[in-house]
């Protein structure tokens, strides 16, 4: 069965950093991509960034602020979030096991199919 585990989550001043981590178990770590999405109130989900075997991948509301990173020995990824902003605001979720890729230089994941449950972070300003 796989699992993802998502913590990390909390309240945070704007300029701040915090780092998510998503465990994950019942796969094959490494082999597939893993992404992290989030949703803010009122908001469509979207995919903040992606680590696969092709590279990363981030979206442009995140990129130079954002890095993720993988420890394969503890089955884990990173979501290191620094310069944050009251607009990064909402609840952050892990996935495994899709598609993380580049379309007219733009990243796009897609067909994840196994979803941790969420952590929040709140960006005060």
């Amino acid at each position: 069965e796989v699992q993802l585990q998502a913590s990390g989550g909390g309240l945070v001043q704007a300029g701040g950093s915090l780092r998510l981590s998503c465990a994950a178990s019942g796969f094959t770590f490494g082999r597939y991509a893993i992404a992290w999405f989030r949703q803010a109130p009122g908001k469509e989900r979207e995919g903040v960034l992606c680590i696969s075997s092709s590279g990363t991948y981030a979206s442009d509301s995140v990129k130079g602020r954002f890095t993720i990173s993988s420890d394969n020995a503890k089955n884990t990824v990173y979501l290191q979030m620094n310069s944050l902003k009251p607009e990064d605001t909402g609840v952050y979720y892990c996935a495994a096991r899709g598609v993380c890729t580049l379309v007219l230089d733009r990243p796009y994941f897609d067909d994840f199919d196994s979803w941790g449950r969420e952590t929040l972070v709140t960006v005060s300003s």
